[in-house]
């Protein structure tokens, strides 16, 4: 299938139209025409080499919306005309303890990210959302609920499961004390579902500036990390922090604000942190984890909470031509919603 994308050549080029061909349909494969594309941090990240030599050109994208145009013949769950969406991911072994119990994303054998990495069957590099098209393997398609708006759906398929999945895991319920470490895409999805889950949150930011909009959102309290006196008063406050910060940062700060036995959840960061004091854990049993994604099931779970309590992120509509904007605004973390990419602007 001819489609055309908007790829990055080098780690320090912008993005430029991209023709390419999408796979010849296999038997289980859905073909989806994009409506919507979301932009992640971690596509910046990719495109720039942040985490590593990238097989360019490289079309990024793993929030997708869109509609079935066609279906291999042994396809089930899905027709043409269907609303759809696909996320990081779309194919793993399937076989192993990990897939068969619906947590893909740890694969023993490797998942295939929708960009950037190789087809298990073929070798050739996945290409991504910024794009007209795509080819996805039918267990890695997600059903849209009728109720979601299509174009501000789409971040949901990685900022929504990567808070979503933690949040889960950890059984927040009514009553548990969450905090937020950071209130840009991921932050605020964070925020919006655990408060749809009824915890107390509060947003953990170095100022007060976006205290308005995380308490219009639904969060309890905005807690300043320079305000020393507020800080000392939140010692052991909080059952479970996530960490959103894409940087490295100082997990020192925020450790003591976690209670006996209470967990800081890293989803945001991948790489190197600031020199790690101990001290905290071990005198108050505190932990540290990491998060990816989570599993088709689970991403399928987190589309119908959102569907159900009117979660969305919260988005700006944007032209194809407008992603290299984008990214530069990225770059200089000075937004606070998700760009999405309108593919109908898009033209072959």
């Amino acid at each position: 299938m001819e489609t055309i994308g908007y790829a990055a050549f080098s780690a320090s080029s912008d993005l430029k139209p991209y023709h390419f061909k999408r796979r010849v349909l296999r038997d289980n494969d859905v073909a989806i025409e994009i409506l919507y594309s979301g932009i992640c941090h971690s596509d910046l990240h990719t495109v720039k080499g942040d985490w590593g030599q990238q097989p360019y050109p490289l079309v990024p994208g793993h929030e997708i919306i869109g509609q079935v145009i066609s279906v291999g013949k042994n396809v089930q769950k899905y027709k043409v005309g269907d609303k759809v969406a696909v996320g990081c991911m779309v194919d793993s072994c399937q076989c192993c303890d990990q897939c068969k119990q619906g947590e893909e994303q740890y694969c023993r054998n490797g998942l295939t990210l929708t960009y950037g990495a190789p087809d298990r069957i073929t070798g050739e590099i996945t290409q991504g959302g910024y794009a007209k098209h795509i080819v996805v393997r039918e267990e890695f398609v997600l059903k849209v609920p009728s109720q979601l708006d299509l174009s501000r759906a789409a971040p949901i398929l990685c900022a929504g499961i990567t808070t979503f999945s933690p949040l889960k895991k950890w059984n927040v319920k009514k009553g548990t004390k969450v905090g937020v470490i950071g209130f840009g895409g991921l932050g605020h999805m964070a925020v919006k579902l655990a408060v749809a889950m009824e915890a107390e949150v509060t947003v953990i930011t170095r100022s007060n500036s976006k205290q308005d909009v995380a308490k219009k959102l639904g969060a309890k309290d905005v807690l300043v990390t320079a305000d020393m006196d507020a800080m000392e008063k939140s010692v052991a406050k909080f059952d479970l922090i996530i960490d959103t910060i894409p940087v490295k940062h100082d997990l020192n700060v925020y450790l003591p604000l976690l209670d006996i036995d209470g967990t800081l959840v890293i989803v945001g960061q991948l790489g190197a942190m600031d020199e790690l004091n101990t001290s905290p854990l071990i005198m108050g049993r505190r932990r540290i984890a990491g998060s990816l994604i989570g599993g088709i099931k689970e991403t399928q779970e987190v589309l119908d909470f959102c569907a159900k309590h009117n979660i969305y992120p919260e988005c700006k509509l944007i032209t194809p031509q407008e992603i290299n904007d984008s990214y530069h605004h990225l770059e200089k973390g000075d937004v606070a919603y998700r760009f999405v990419i309108d593919m109908s602007k898009m033209s072959i």
